[in-house]
């Protein structure tokens, strides 16, 4: 198979990837003074920008590849959810896996730059690992999701936000382990807390 012909066999790939999403959130403008209130300088904005992170960010760039990404998380139930989800909407990705919960928050990490250069970065968001309610309702919806699609790849994406917790990776991965999943790569950087762990269905 050469080089064409393995991405054009990403447009037949479903990709259920589970973890941790974000929105990153940008603020642009410019600086001329220094505040009166305190030694800092004063952005006067002039244009601001939502875009998708985290986990959320892989699904784009599975989706720029050709195939189909799914999402499962979970995030806040509050008014950054609202901004979240709809930028699923207009990425066109599903929000079918997408649980709210009043115990978390939407991540949101927001960057002030100006004059072209960050000034200051503030992150909204909770880290510490969600609940046995929300894993168990997590582990329903993925469930669900293998049943009824036919899901080729499965991966996890940590940003140590909680999602993923050991509890929602033994309960995955003997899911898959049952469905006949080939298990390709774990990776786990503790030092920065990024965990990758990918499954992939025998049949590709």
């Amino acid at each position: 198979m050469n080089i064409q012909d393995t991405f054009k066999s990403f447009n037949k790939l479903n990709v259920l990837i589970i973890g941790d999403v974000m929105i990153d959130s940008y603020m642009w403008g410019n600086v001329s003074r220094i505040s009166p209130e305190a030694p800092v300088p004063i952005v006067a904005v002039n244009k601001k920008e939502n875009r998708l992170g985290g986990a959320a960010n892989v699904a784009l760039n599975i989706q720029a590849m050709g195939a189909t990404p799914i999402l499962c998380a979970i995030i806040g139930d509050d008014e950054n959810a609202t901004v979240f989800n709809g930028l699923l909407k207009k990425q066109k990705l599903s929000t079918e896996g997408i649980i709210k919960s009043s115990n978390r928050v939407t991540t949101v990490k927001t960057r002030i730059i100006g004059n072209h250069h960050q000034m200051l970065r503030i992150d909204e968001e909770i880290e510490t690992s969600i609940n046995s309610k929300e894993t168990d309702a997590l582990a329903i919806k993925i469930k669900k999701l293998i049943a009824n699609q036919k899901i080729d790849v499965i991966i996890f994406e940590d940003y140590d936000k909680g999602v993923i917790t050991p509890a929602l990776i033994n309960n995955v991965v003997k899911l898959a382990k049952q469905k006949k999943y080939r298990q390709l790569l774990i990776l786990r950087r503790k030092i920065l807390w990024i965990t990758r762990v990918l499954l992939c269905s025998s049949q590709i």
